[in-house]
């Protein structure tokens, strides 16, 4: 039973973490390109588009994925974003670009982006997600709530810097800004507790919405 709410309670985190996206695909039968395939991802977007056909890019395909994982995917990438080397990846072919907190690790990531964007075909979207620059404020907490926090992050990017990036590759900003899962940020007095229980600790991420700690912006190809 207490698997079951598990599952049940990361299914709605899932799909209310990707509402922002759905909301511009009538149906789930497209090609998604995600860039950082790790922590199950091939799962969890399986969840928001039940029959996408998922493309994963990461630097490792051992990062926190197993048989399932692979099994689900059309095709695994295995890139080193900042080598800018992306021919085995189609041009002009993906629905949906997906790039969570991805680009605060790399020194080039604008170069990255740009090069990603021709990926993307016509009236597709791409989706970035960061942390942004007011997290240099937060407190530091294990498991990354202040950006400082994590070690391998290299690069503050700002909304503005990644809008002129999309516009100068004629990709049109549709909406950008804090983002914010308010669902889960209720459901805080539930979850806190439920750490303290099972873990003896809190995890930083159960705080970044409250926070505020991540940035996106979504955008549509010409």
């Amino acid at each position: 039973m207490l698997n079951e709410y598990k599952l049940y309670i990361n299914t709605f985190y899932i799909k209310k973490k990707y509402k922002i996206i759905r909301k511009y695909f009538t149906d789930s039968d497209i090609k998604i390109l995600d860039i950082g395939a790790g922590n199950h991802s091939a799962k969890k977007m399986k969840i928001v588009f039940p029959e996408c056909k998922y493309y994963g890019v990461d630097i490792s395909p051992n990062y926190n994925n197993d048989d399932e994982d692979f099994q689900l995917m059309e095709k695994f990438f295995e890139l080193d974003l900042t080598k800018l080397d992306y021919e085995a990846i189609e041009e002009n072919y993906y629905d949906l670009i997906v790039m969570s907190h991805i680009i605060e690790h790399l020194y080039n990531g604008d170069l990255v982006l740009e090069k990603l964007i021709n990926k993307l075909k016509s009236n597709g979207i791409i989706y970035l997600e960061f942390p942004g620059f007011r997290s240099t404020k937060f407190p530091s907490m294990a498991g990354t709530l202040n950006f400082f926090d994590d070690g391998t992050h290299i690069r503050i990017y700002s909304l503005k810097e990644i809008y002129n990036i999309l516009l100068r590759n004629n990709v049109t900003p549709l909406k950008g800004g804090i983002r914010r899962n308010y669902s889960r940020i209720m459901l805080l007095p539930i979850i806190l507790p439920y750490r303290l229980i099972k873990n003896r600790k809190l995890l930083a991420t159960d705080f970044w919405d409250l926070f505020g700690f991540a940035e996106y912006v979504l955008g549509r190809k010409k």
